[in-house]
């Protein structure tokens, strides 16, 4: 722990705040102004964060989430009043993600409630379906203990956002006096604070009947990457034998080269991933709330396959499938336990099983390399997924929006090495662009290259001039077929199974050259209509000191392949 200067002495509410949250190691906060005027003022007097105005409310809570799963470290975003709600619907793909991001805004005065004040409204309700804890700062001399609260459980746990409303239309209590003291717990400026250690005897029983099975498989979710538990899980699967399945949200687990991993399981997945999954004679859930989108809605695997979890989080034991045996503990110090007592020898019982293993990957190779390989003009989405595992940066970040994006990333995007990382929207269309720019703010010493498309890019593409302004150098890939064709399945349903033009209007806009637009933007913008141009581009992109788009046409029949179950 470490203490801020002032130490019970009367001291304005504004340095306090400015200077625990740069204790906490919080290089920069998102926001909307106008919020806590004087705190950003004593930020410039007595600290380096960086203080990113952004153009949208919703743009500032997607941004802090993205420093937020780039860094492990708490993401800060800011609203005034009449921003606060905006500011809540940023926060629903960081309470998804369980992403520890921290949410202030301003709020009503006691003394002038109930009287029309303008713009007033209470804003505290909205925030709790999106965070962990949802409070209020009236009285200036609460501002050190709430932070520290705010702290201790956005990163705790699982993780998760946190909302403070301070009182004041802009947070004005911060411009008030009292005798505070600073005090900041550095356990709490990163993710995981405290690694709970398991029961011996539960994993000895988890251990057991994992190296009984035949035909295992291990999935692999978001708690081993918030745990960094990557090293620790491909020292299991190797030492016994066992394939890797992830969550989108534990893509990163296990480099997709690896020939034990079959990909990601569910919806937005990959085909290999979901018939290991369905032949398996044991799941291990390692870290995943076995939600609907990780099991297809439960289909893979089928509620009623043997099944063992491990997890941080007890009331995510045995949600959704009946267990064998469990877990509770962090992901690391469980996997780290297990690694010491494996039974090598076990593993020979899976050859069989590694040999059918081998054959689903190479399949699936087989099926998608003429589209993974498409030399076709306008350019097929899986060709870009291809030339990214080719050629995006060993230490690189991948940020990838939900949708066709995350479909398409999701199932035919590899990560090569294990320090490649990548992370992706919990579900709202759009949040990959701002969060690309929350990343690379919080690693800039890495390269971030973001993957949407049109749909996606479009929601809050006036963010290009912040990354502008700010020089925060991400690179943006953007999948242009000129509409959103993830729902033209639907539409398509919704007519009968007959595509009209009237239909298409729902989905479809105008065409769009994003490479002019980021350019008139001060940006780098690249158009590339070519296979064979899309590596140089990125190239280019990766090398330019300044942010960049690279607007790739591709064709709006090309839909992303449906999970197989």
């Amino acid at each position: 722990m470490t203490s801020t200067p002032g130490h019970n002495i009367k001291r304005v509410g504004a340095e306090v705040l400015a200077e625990m949250l740069a204790g906490y190691g919080v290089t920069h906060v998102f926001m909307v102004p106008a919020v806590l005027r004087r705190t950003f003022a004593e930020m410039e007097r007595r600290t380096k964060i960086k203080r990113i105005h952004t153009h949208g409310e919703k743009s500032a809570a997607y941004m802090a989430d993205g420093y937020a799963r780039a860094s492990g470290k708490p993401g800060i975003c800011m609203a005034q009043v009449i921003g606060a709600l905006n500011l809540a619907a940023g926060l629903r793909d960081a309470w998804l993600a369980h992403s520890p991001v921290i949410a202030f805004t301003g709020g009503r005065d006691p003394k002038t409630k109930f009287r029309k004040v303008y713009q007033e409204i209470d804003d505290v309700p909205a925030f709790e379906p999106v965070t962990k804890f949802n409070a209020t700062i009236d009285d200036v001399a609460r501002i050190p203990d709430m932070v520290r609260q705010a702290f201790r459980v956005a990163t705790s746990g699982t993780p998760g956002p946190v909302h403070l409303q301070f009182r004041g239309n802009e947070g004005q209590v911060d411009l008030e006096e009292a005798e505070m003291d600073g005090l900041v717990e550095t356990q709490f400026a990163h993710v995981p604070p405290f690694r709970p250690e398991p029961q011996a005897g539960h994993v000895k029983a988890v251990l057991d009947i994992l190296q009984k099975a035949e035909r295992p498989v291990i999935v692999a979710g978001g708690g081993v990457r918030a745990s960094g538990a990557a090293k620790e899980l491909v020292a299991l699967a190797d030492t016994l034998q066992i394939p890797v399945a992830t969550s989108l949200n534990g893509k990163d687990s296990i480099p997709g080269t690896h020939p034990l991993s079959v990909g990601v399981v569910g919806s937005y997945s990959r085909e290999s991933a979901n018939r290991a999954v369905n032949r398996a004679d044991l799941v291990c859930f390692i870290g995943t709330e076995t939600g609907g989108m990780t099991t297809h809605f439960w289909a893979v695997p089928k509620i009623g396959t043997p099944a063992i979890q491990i997890d941080i989080e007890p009331e995510s034991l045995g949600r959704n499938y009946p267990l064998q045996a469990s877990v509770l503990g962090d992901a690391k110090a469980v996997l780290t336990l297990m690694n010491t007592q494996t039974d090598k020898a076990s593993a020979a019982k899976r050859k069989a099983w590694i040999d059918e293993i081998t054959k689903i990957r190479a399949e699936w190779y087989a099926k998608y390399k003429p589209m993974l390989e498409s030399d076709a003009v306008p350019i097929h989405p899986a060709r870009i997924c291809h030339e990214l595992s080719k050629n995006v940066p060993d230490d690189a970040i991948v940020v990838v929006d939900t949708g066709h994006a995350g479909m398409w990333m999701g199932g035919m995007y590899d990560l090569r090495t294990a320090t490649q990382s990548y992370i992706r929207s919990a579900g709202h269309l759009g949040w990959a662009f701002c969060a690309g720019i929350g990343a690379k703010a919080a690693c800039p010493e890495r390269p971030v290259v973001v993957f949407t498309g049109d749909a996606g890019f479009w929601y809050h593409i006036a963010e290009v001039e912040t990354a502008v302004r700010w020089k925060i150098n991400s690179v943006t890939v953007v999948n242009n077929n000129g509409g959103g064709n993830q729902s033209k399945r639907g539409f398509d349903r919704a007519y009968g199974g007959a595509q009209t033009e009237k239909a298409r209007e729902l989905w479809t806009y105008n065409k769009m050259d994003f490479a002019k637009l980021a350019t008139d933007m001060g940006a780098l913008g690249i158009r590339v209509e070519k296979p064979d141009d899309i590596a140089p581009a990125l190239k280019q992109a990766l090398a330019a000191d300044r942010p960049a788009v690279i607007d790739v046409a591709t064709d709006i029949e090309a839909l992303a392949p449906t999970a197989v179950t």
